[in-house]
């Protein structure tokens, strides 16, 4: 696994999201709450299909960081990508650290095929 430069801090606004390409062409939905804690769930609303996972509305239920999606609300767990609505769906996560101002996210290494 490597770690993917994204983006400054700075370009992370408190509250709202960001989307990001990988390398390998996953698009990744970048998060900066309030208090400075950094997230990335892949960008893909997994109910409409949909690349807007970036455009959700920041949240929280019982104290965990959360995302609506901006299609059909379907709230997900920031942490670990679960669906607070529907069992069995949840959206992929990645590692993201901030090292010297950049973010970066951790990218899988591929499967071979």
């Amino acid at each position: 696994m490597s770690w993917e430069p994204i983006c400054a801090l700075e370009q992370l606004t408190p509250e709202r999201g960001r989307a990001a390409l990988l390398p390998d062409g996953t698009q990744v939905a970048l998060f900066r709450t309030r208090d400075d804690d950094l997230f990335a769930v892949e960008n893909l609303d997994p109910f409409s299909n949909a690349y807007v996972m970036s455009r959700g509305i920041l949240g929280d239920r019982a104290g965990t960081p959360t995302v609506a999606s901006p299609m059909y609300k379907q709230v997900f767990d920031l942490a670990t990508g679960e669906c607070k609505d529907a069992e069995r769906v949840r959206l992929r996560t990645f590692e993201v650290s901030c090292r010297d101002g950049v973010v970066a996210v951790r990218v899988p290494e591929a499967v071979p095929v």
